[in-house]
């Protein structure tokens, strides 16, 4: 069995693989090696483990997963299944290469846009010749939320509801409107604008706040929530190979 855990800006997000497959898949504000304990107690016989993280893993962690497991921390230098083009790839995000790693291995020799809706909205692409090439970053539902009412006296912050209507009748419904029907249409619109580019495009859309959109966009698309934890399979796999 295999370990792969995603340490995101909100949450953490851990899944156990039995070969290509999510057995178990857990969801963590705080993550520590007290929670590592009790998922060893359930699952002793798993023998690997990879990280990718937006910030510094903790020390202790790192020890421990360098100890008991075979280890791998995500990074620029860390070899991969496909050929990453970007210019500054230690600069790149673990999550984003993550993700367009799993693109690539569940549509090979394809070219694959990949769409992840969590903190931030990244669009990550992948042509048919297996070469990650870039993308783009945008603000997450919960940012735009905090920022209107960061930077505005009057604009309450709110949190997500369901809110599939043009037209907000309230302040609170409008900010909803304008956030969500902003995205949508945002996501759709940068859909369009690869088709345009690339012929028989395959999308693909995950993170966590995939659910908001999936049944609205214009484009069909592939859900796949976990594309990032599939992804540190994907290159897990590839490294103990």
């Amino acid at each position: 069995m295999k370990l792969a855990i995603d340490i995101g800006n909100t949450f953490t997000k851990l899944a156990i693989f039995e070969q290509t497959e999510i057995i178990k898949l857990y969801h963590f504000k705080q993550f520590s090696i007290k929670e590592l304990y009790q998922i060893e107690a359930d699952y002793s016989n798993i023998n690997s483990a990879i990280v990718s993280t937006v910030n510094k893993l903790p020390q202790a962690l790192k020890g421990y997963l360098y100890k008991n497991y075979h280890f791998i921390e995500l990074n620029s230098n860390t070899p991969i299944p496909i050929v990453n083009k970007y210019k500054t790839p230690e600069t790149l995000g673990n999550d984003r290469l993550a993700a367009v790693v799993a693109g690539a291995s569940l549509y090979p020799n394809q070219n694959v846009l990949v769409i992840d809706a969590g903190s931030c909205i990244t669009f990550d692409f992948v042509n048919r010749k297996n070469e990650y090439i870039g993308g783009s970053i945008s603000p997450g539902i919960q940012i735009r939320f905090k920022a209107m009412n960061s930077f505005t006296q009057n604009l309450p912050l709110i949190e997500y509801k369901k809110f599939d209507y043009l037209i907000g009748s309230t302040t609170e419904e409008s900010i909803l409107s304008g956030v969500l029907n902003g995205v949508l249409n945002e996501i759709d619109g940068i859909i369009t604008s690869y088709k345009g580019n690339y012929e028989n495009l395959t999308i693909i859309l995950g993170g966590g706040d995939y659910i908001c959109f999936d049944k609205r966009l214009k484009n069909n698309i592939f859900a796949i929530p976990n594309i990032v934890l599939l992804g540190l399979n994907v290159i897990l796999d590839f490294n103990d190979n």
